[in-house]
């Protein structure tokens, strides 16, 4: 009879141990924990860089340059952050497209791309990035951008989506340096 009492011993002491093992275990992030930890990470760099540049404009100042929906296109917002607005274009229910502007104030290497541009676009410096993307820089300081999301949203689509955002206006929007 003396296993019975060892199997107790050993079952009481593994249930300890699995315990002990689980209690003591880090808890794994979720992708948004991670997500926000990544972010708030990058944060000190990019507000080291914004010391000696002009602050990003609000995100939300951008939303009035985007292009209104309109010939079977629907316009929907997905994200604004200081320096970035994005929104969706849609047709017939389904994403075709991105469309986003962002201030390069805190990222000069993004606009220094459109130095060596032979190309423009409503008299703006443009480029292509890969088969999916176009962007122009308006004002040396803001990218707008629109990226495919569908094989039928071709160069043309992204080229005339450009020409539809008002980027006289934005050009002339008063950065946060000029405010003060």
């Amino acid at each position: 009879m003396i296993f019975p009492r060892t199997r107790q011993i050993l079952a009481g002491l593994c249930l300890s141990l699995l315990l002990l093992t689980t209690a003591c275990a880090p808890e794994e992030p979720s992708r948004w924990d991670q997500a926000q930890q990544e972010t708030t990470q990058k944060q000190p760099a990019t507000e080291t860089k914004t010391t000696t540049a002009a602050k990003p404009t609000s995100g939300g100042q951008f939303n009035k340059f985007f292009p209104q929906p309109g010939g079977g296109y629907e316009r929907v917002y997905t994200q604004e952050k200081a320096g970035f607005a994005e929104a969706k274009l849609k047709q017939g229910g389904k994403d075709v497209a991105m469309l986003a502007i962002s201030d390069t104030a805190s990222n000069p290497s993004a606009a220094a791309k459109f130095q060596q541009s032979s190309k423009t676009i409503a008299g703006y410096p443009a480029v292509e990035t890969g088969a999916t993307q176009t962007s122009v820089l308006v004002g040396d300081r803001y990218q707008v951008k629109v990226i495919s999301r569908d094989p039928a949203f071709t160069a043309s689509d992204r080229e005339a989506w450009l020409q539809r955002f008002d980027l006289d206006g934005l050009r002339n929007l008063p950065t946060t340096a000029q405010k003060r």
